[in-house]
Parts: structure tokens; C-alpha cells; sequence
């Protein structure tokens, strides 16, 4: 959420920032609203203080038994009462309008995300990692023999529709040691916190993060009124909300893995064979919470933090920022890292690390209290992909694919599989 003081401050830098974003300018709307928003709490509170004086003069009337100017200032309290009842209420509707309008407006971007209008103006910022080459043509994951009979999406269909899977078998395993894999590395080796949070949400927490009102449709909502997760971005951030954290506090790093579920309103036709674009998927997320001055250096860190899992596990991947018409809503910078798919002949997002400034702060009441005394400040909020475990599934299943159809298992997962390294081509772990 925006800050009026500052579009109030400098209108035409904050219409000039949403135009890189490809919005038309929309300070004289807000600040026309602001200012019959002001004007009637203003009018209220003249209002009310004319109303506190006649009360007093009701008195003194009455004391001296002039009961003309008695009645002539009870009549002016019950005038001024309703006219402050309705200066209120037209105040409390202005506010309204101001917080809905403010509410839909996309964050700003901060002055080093390059402009452009799609992903074709996205930058490439840093690559590691040579694709391999193949002696035979690679196949896409879940056509490739030691991981076919582990993902089956007809049973899952049957069970809940399309964009579903079951997982069994070597694929499983090898999909729940990455989980595990990501999780400890995080802990261990980068310094989050590990939390386990609910799926479930209050439609509090999904505004709070922006997922709502904007995006309600790309998330699931039952019939009691919680709403599924998209990401844990969504609980690990509103843990924060409406708190004043002391300075010590920050920053406050942290990981959780959780089911995720998505809509995928409006992706119809897109990514619809195998396990790529999913209704209900995993994810190990990373949330960070700072002071305003440490998050551009925290987005960084942030992003080496997902780059390491990837180098890990010997994935080519290449870290591109997204330019201002291809960056999501809340961010103000986004670093999409994007892994290596033989399969597919391309590199596919599998992490987006994202600093969103105060926005997401703001709609939450998150703050800090300096150390200086100072009065209690609006924390910075970044959230981050720590992996998408279905996608890296993928990736390790199509690099370590193999001319016989079994799939190479990197070592870092070694541990984590009992010290099996390869998914055999009748889908057995050896």
C-alpha cells in the first residue's frame, strides 16, 4: 500500500513511477479524494467543537431561565449532532474509496529495474553452469522411463481434475529428499529460521500480502472464508502484522516448506503437460524482514541463498531481473532464477525473489522502534522461492537423464536417499 504523504509530497514522481509500470497517472484522483476526505473531518471536528460550546450555553440558559436562547441552543446541539454524524460518515466513505484505490495500485520500482513493457525487456544479471550435452535426444520429465511410472496423472484426475499428480515410488523419495535438502541448507549454511505454518489463512493475511483484493480469483477460498495458501510468503510475513519489533529483532530471516495451492486463473493452455504448472504444489519459501535502509543488500543475499541450492545440485540456471512491466504486483525489484530443462530445450523460472519496501508492511501495520528512541518505522518485507520442489523434481530428473532411461541423482541428495545415486529405468532406487 502507498503512502499519501508522499504522493501528497511529490505527485508527479509518484505518477511518473507508476507510468514505468505502464499505469496512467492517478495522483489527481487520490489527492481529490484525500482532499474531501480532509475537508469533511475537518468540517466534523469544527462542527463538534461549535456543538461542545452550545452544550455549555444549554446550561447557563437555562440558569438564568431565558428559555428562548435554551431552546434555541438544544436545537443547535441536535443540528450540530446530525451534521457531525453525516460529516463522519461522508469522511469514513471518502476514507474508503482512498484505501480501495490505493489498495489496487501496483508498488513502485525502484530506480535500477529496467523498463519495459513484457518478459522481453527482462535483463540477465548472472549464469552458471553449461547445459550438457546430449548423446541422444532428451526427453521431457514424465517422459522419461525410471520416472514414468512414478508420476501419474491419470490417477490423479480421477481423484481431483487436471493440473494434478500423483507421485509414487523413486519419484517421491527423490521429491521429498529435495524438500528436506533445501530446508537443511537453509537452517545449517544461509541462517532462516525453520517455521511450519497453517495452509489456511484469514483473508486478513492474504491482504496483508497483497494477494487480495487484486488476485482473488488466483487463489481458493471455502466456504467458511479461509483461504489456501498461495505461498507460505503469506503466514511467514504476517507473522509480523500489526507487531512493533525492536531493532534487535531485525533482520528476521525465515524458511518453511508447505503445500501451495493456485488457481491458475487465466493460464489455461499454458504448461499443460506433465508437472510444471500445478493446482496444488510445494515449496520451501524464504521471508525476510528488515530495516528500509538493508533490504536492496537483503534481496541479494536473498537470491545467492536460492543460487546455491541450484549449484548444489549441479542445475545450470541463469538470474535475470525482471524489468517494470514483467515484475509482480507488491515488488518493487524481482530476481527470477531460472533452471536448465534439456527437455524443453530452455530455461524455466523455478525461483523469484522479490524486495516489496514498506508496501506490504503498510497494509499490515508492521513496524520497528529504532534503537535511537525514535518514533516506530515501517519494516522492509522480501519473500523468495528457496526452491519450487516440484520444478527442481524436474530439473534433477531431465539433467541426470541418461541413454537408458535411468536418471543420474546428484550427490548432495545422496544422504538423503540412504546412498542411492541413480533412479533405475523401471523406476527403482539403486
Amino acid at each position: 500500500m502507498h503512502d499519501i504523504r508522499q504522493i501528497r509530497e511529490n505527485p508527479f514522481g509518484f505518477d511518473a513511477a507508476l507510468a514505468r509500470r505502464g499505469i496512467s497517472a492517478k495522483s489527481p484522483e487520490i489527492l481529490a479524494i484525500d482532499e474531501s476526505r480532509r475537508a469533511k473531518i475537518l468540517a466534523a471536528e469544527t462542527a463538534q467543537a461549535e456543538r461542545n460550546a452550545a452544550s455549555k450555553d444549554v446550561g447557563a440558559a437555562k440558569a438564568k431561565g431565558d428559555d428562548a436562547e435554551f431552546e434555541r441552543l438544544r436545537a443547535l446541539v441536535a443540528e450540530k449532532k446530525d451534521q457531525i454524524a453525516r460529516l463522519e460518515e461522508g469522511a469514513k466513505a471518502e476514507d474508503q474509496r482512498l484505501n480501495d484505490l490505493l489498495m489496487g495500485l501496483d508498488n513502485l520500482p525502484y530506480d535500477d529495474v529496467p523498463d519495459g513493457t513484457d518478459e522481453t525487456g527482462n535483463v540477465e544479471i548472472h549464469r552458471w553452469g553449461k547445459p550438457r550435452s546430449f548423446t541422444f535426444e532428451p526427453r521431457e520429465h514424465f517422459e522419461i522411463p525410471a520416472a514414468k511410472g512414478g508420476m501419474d496423472f491419470a490417477a490423479a484426475a480421477k481423484l481431483s481434475g487436471s493440473r494434478f499428480v500423483v507421485l509414487s515410488g523413486a519419484v517421491v523419495r527423490v521429491h521429498r529428499a529435495l524438500a528436506q535438502f533445501m530446508l537443511d541448507t537453509h537452517v545449517t549454511q544461509n541462517g532462516l529460521s525453520e517455521m511450519w505454518t497453517p495452509v489456511l489463512v484469514k483473508s486478513e493475511a492474504m491482504y496483508g500480502t497483497n494477494q487480495l483484493p487484486k488476485f482473488a480469483e488466483d487463489s481458493y477460498q471455502t466456504t467458511n472464508g479461509w483461504w489456501l495458501i498461495p505461498t507460505s510468503e503469506v503466514t511467514l510475513t504476517n507473522l509480523v502484522a500489526g507487531e512493533i519489533l525492536d531493532d534487535s529483532e531485525l533482520p528476521r530471516r525465515m524458511t518453511a516448506h508447505s503445500q501451495c495451492f493456485r488457481s491458475e486463473a487465466g493460464s489455461a493452455g499454458k504448461d499443460t503437460s506433465g508437472m510444471l504448472r500445478q493446482h496444488q504444489f510445494e515449496k520451501v519459501e524464504m521471508v525476510s524482514i528488515t530495516r528500509p535502509d538493508e533490504s536492496r543488500a537483503e534481496l541479494d543475499r536473498m537470491t545467492r541463498c536460492a543460487e546455491k541450492l541450484l549449484e548444489a545440485l549441479l542445475l545450470p540456471y541463469r538470474t535475470i531481473v525482471l524489468c517494470t512491466g514483467d515484475m509482480g504486483f507488491g515488488a518493487r525489484r524481482t530476481h527470477d532464477i531460472e533452471v536448465w530443462l534439456p527437455g524443453q530445450n530452455t530455461y524455466r523460472e523455478i525461483s523469484s525473489c522479490s524486495v516489496c519496501g514498506d508496501f506490504q508492511a503498510r497494509r499490515m501495520n508492521a513496524r520497528y522502534r529504532p534503537t535511537d528512541g525514535g518514533k516506530p518505522e515501517f519494516v522492509h518485507t522480501l519473500n523468495g522461492s528457496g526452491l519450487a520442489v516440484g520444478r527442481c523434481l524436474i530439473a534433477v530428473l531431465e539433467n541426470g537423464q541418461q541413454a537408458d532411461g535411468s536418471v543420474w541423482i546428484p550427490p548432495a541428495l545422496h544422504p538423503y536417499l540412504g546412498g542411492k545415486t541413480t533412479i533405475s529405468p523401471d523406476g527403482v532406487l539403486v
